[in-house]
This record gives C-alpha cells, structure tokens and sequence, in this order.
C-alpha cells in the first residue's frame, strides 16, 4: 500500500506522502485491523526516500518530494536482554536440548535465527575457526526460502574456541543420530536440522525456545534478544564498535551505535580511566628522568 488513486510520479507532493504515513498509521493494515506501527512507517520512509532519490539521479524528478516529510518518531526502548551470569545459567540449563546449537549461535555468534536456520556445515571451517554466512532462512505463508542474510556485509564470523569445541561434538552427535534413520551426514546437511536431517522451519525454532525457556527460571526472551546479548557482551568487554558492527552484520556501524548506546556510558568510564592510567604512568617515567 502506497496510495489510495495513481499519481504522477513528477506531481507527487510532500502533503500527499504526509497524508499516506497518517493513513497507514491509522488503517495501513493489509487485514484491515487497524494501522502500521510508526516503526514500519519510518522504514516506508527510508524506501520511498531512496527510491525517489533514484529519480532524481536519472532526472525524472527535479527534486525528491519526500526530503520534506518526516516520518512518524519511533520510540526507542531499552533492550531487554541477558546479561553474562544469565547468559552461562542459559546455556547451562539447554545444553541437552536441541536448542543448544541454535542458542550458542545466536548468543555466542550473534547470529540471526534465519541464519541459524539456514547455516549448512559448508559454511563451517572449524579449522579456521569461523562462520560463513551466505543464506538466510525465512518464513513464509508457503514455506521456506533462502534468501541473502539481511545487511550482511562481512559474510564470515569468528568463533571462539568454546564455540568451536561445541561444534565439534554437535557434529559428531548428529552424524550419528542421522546414521541411525539411515541418511549419510555431508556438507549440505543444515547445522540445525530436525532428527532425519530436514531443514527446521525458522517458526519451529521460536516455538521450541518459547517452550523450553519457560521451563527455567530465566527471565522471558525473545530468540532474537540473544543477539542482543551476544552485542552487549562485546562492547562491555570493550571491542570496538566496528567490530561488533561487522559481526552482527549490519550495514553500519551507526546502527550498532544507536542500538548499544546504552552500554556507551560504561564503555567511556571505562576509556577514560585507561586514559587517565596512561596519563599517569607517562608523568611518572617522565619525572623518573
């Protein structure tokens, strides 16, 4: 849904796109139950913005309409999400689940559940230790399908030896667990995979983790808060924002930035007592002289 009548892409005016966000915030639903999130209407923005700026590039318009029109203020709330104790309390209490692999790449990997669910063992290397990231699964009314990991730019993930080890006995485990149903495990075998080695359906996934994060004492989460997890881990251990950035996979690292501000805050405490060390031991060489 962009707009109710045709409009002439050159005629097109910042009232009439104004008008479209107010209407799809009030009755923008396809189902007809109401309006469209001011989230969702903020990424309207962000699409229609650039693809009138592609008219503008091969002068269809003189000026891009949508320049003028803010979109509706989204308001941010702080992530909700698991810190280091309740993170090995976690992995602790599903280690002898079939959410073990799934939660170790998400909250030790920052991996996507689409991701997860699309990750084949040819896109291992645990010899060099990383995570080639080229697919992702998605959810549809028909099915699965494949498609390119969303934003994701580096295309390869480092893993720690703990992750390693970890895949290493999930590897063994599930070739056997495949040899006794008769199927021969190879590269193309999914990583996360039901018992006869099929591809589990991103919505499997987050059922399985509603039901068995019900059975801890855990805090309520999301599957998807465990990437949230894994980004505050690193940026209160102090590694650089691009870094964190480039292993999430996001397109920027404004976007990082503007997720994880709250972990900011410590991360400049924290820079400015190294500082204020460096500061020191430097005045006490100099004055040692």
């Amino acid at each position: 849904m962009l707009f109710r009548s045709s409009v002439i892409l050159s005629k097109l005016k910042p009232m009439q796109i104004s008008g479209m966000y107010s209407e799809a915030l009030v009755s923008g639903r396809r189902d007809g139950e109401g309006g469209l999130s001011p989230r969702t209407v903020h990424h309207m923005h962000r699409i229609l913005k650039q693809a009138l700026s592609q008219g503008v590039k091969w002068q269809v318009l003189t000026c891009n309409p949508a320049d003028a029109v803010d979109p509706p203020k989204v308001e941010r709330t702080s992530l909700q999400t698991y810190d280091l104790p309740s993170t090995v309390a976690l992995l602790d209490a599903l280690r002898n689940t079939r959410m073990f692999i799934p939660t170790v790449l998400a909250v030790l990997c920052g991996l996507r559940r689409g991701e997860v669910c699309a990750l084949q063992w040819r896109n291992i290397d645990l010899d060099a230790a990383q995570i080639a990231v080229v697919a992702s699964a998605e959810q549809t009314d028909a099915g699965v399908r494949y498609k390119e990991p969303k934003s994701r730019r580096a295309g390869t993930v480092a893993l720690s030896a703990t992750v390693v080890a970890e895949l290493r006995r999930h590897r063994v485990a599930q070739a056997q667990e495949l040899l006794r149903v008769g199927v021969r495990m190879s590269d193309d075998t999914f990583v996360v995979a039901q018992a006869d080695g099929q591809p589990l359906q991103p919505r499997s996934l987050t059922h399985e983790w509603v039901r068995l994060i019900g059975k801890t004492d855990l805090p309520r989460r999301r599957f998807h808060d465990l990437r949230h997890a894994h980004a505050t881990h690193l940026l209160a251990a102090g590694v650089h924002p691009k870094v964190a950035s480039e292993r999430l996979g996001h397109s920027k690292v404004g976007i990082t930035l503007d997720l994880y501000s709250h972990v900011l805050p410590g991360m400049q405490a924290s820079a400015v007592a190294l500082v204020d060390e460096a500061l020191k031991a430097a005045d006490g060489k100099h004055k040692a002289k």
